[in-house]
């Protein structure tokens, strides 16, 4: 099967996620409701209401599985690891942290406002920081391995500081921030998802540049420089994207896990390439359809329940990968 059929599937199992995800939930819309918007009637003011909630969630969706999945495919090709995943410089762990100083520091020592605002500016300054000391740590280790170390004791520091706040906050500042971890594709209003879309799409855009370094990258660092690439500079540039779609995420959606460590092997198999020009589109897709898929199952269509959105990426995406690397061996 060629790419460009590949790629025809792909769009055709996209357009069906929305449908699906934009007629299922607590109330399920009948297809009459779609029959009403394609002649152009006016639709029920409940129906309407319902209609644009799950819009803004679609593009929230939409935006968080593609931004995580090429995180996830820059940082495996950085790093030349195949179990790197988008979270593993810390970033969001440093976000969490923010957001944990905000809620639970706010119930130990009676500070600030913990509202919707103020946990996004908390996690995105935590982000933003982080990703400042990881550029700082690069350019005086020189090395993406050492990197990786540093990263993953950024992430172990966070989650000490965090859980030494969560054993002295109130049962009610806990469960706020627990509820946070679990991430909420819900509840973003449209300049949130136009703000998280414009950054991060444009540091996708930008991403698309590096194609070629990307593909020299995987056959090793002498083999990029003998081409003429500044593998510092590219290193520290794809990182730096890397960690504005993580820190973005993290601020107005919360931790989401597992879609940036699945999809690029799913892509892969999928597609049978390590070409990143194919790759980096694979990837937005199926990114996109895999959180579309976990989100609508998350509803529990016809329940008033939702469950956690982390759950369902790890329970959903987990059993895929390990059937399609089986099915590859």
């Amino acid at each position: 099967m060629t790419h460009t059929r590949k790629f025809s599937i792909l769009i055709l199992l996209l357009f069906l996620s929305i449908l699906i995800n934009l007629s299922l939930g607590s109330v399920i819309l009948p297809i009459d409701v779609w029959e009403q918007i394609w002649q152009g009637k006016s639709l029920d003011p409940g129906v309407r209401q319902i209609l644009l909630y799950r819009l803004a969630k679609f593009f929230t969706a939409f935006i968080t599985g593609a931004s995580l999945a090429v995180s996830g495919l820059l940082m495996q090709s950085v790093f030349r690891n195949p179990i790197v995943g988008p979270y593993v410089l810390g970033t969001s762990a440093a976000g969490g942290l923010g957001v944990a100083i905000l809620i639970l520091g706010s119930s130990i020592f009676g500070f600030g406002s913990t509202g919707n605002v103020s946990i996004v500016l908390a996690a995105a300054t935590g982000s933003v920081l982080s990703l400042l000391g990881i550029i700082i740590l690069y350019q005086k280790l020189k090395s993406p391995v050492n990197l990786l170390i540093a990263g993953l004791m950024l992430g172990i520091f966070s989650g000490a500081l965090i859980n030494i706040l969560s054993y002295f906050t109130q049962a009610d500042a806990l469960q706020k921030f627990v509820f946070w971890s679990m991430g909420n594709l819900g509840n973003q209003t449209w300049e949130h998802i136009l703000l998280m879309g414009s950054i991060n799409f444009l540091a996708i855009g930008l991403s698309l540049f590096f194609v070629k370094d990307l593909n020299a990258l995987l056959l090793g660092e002498n083999y990029a420089k003998s081409l003429g690439i500044n593998v510092y500079r590219t290193n520290l540039v794809l990182i730096i994207l890397s960690g504005i779609l993580v820190g973005v995420i993290t601020a107005f959606v919360g931790p989401v896990a597992f879609v940036g460590l699945a999809v690029p092997h799913i892509a892969r198999l999928y597609f049978k390439t390590y070409l990143h020009q194919i790759l980096l589109t694979a990837v937005i897709l199926i990114g996109g359809i895999l959180l579309l898929i976990c989100d609508t199952i998350a509803q529990v269509p016809g329940s008033v329940l939702s469950l956690p959105i982390n759950s369902i990426t790890a329970l959903f995406g987990a059993p895929l990968v390990t059937y399609l690397i089986m099915k590859k061996t």
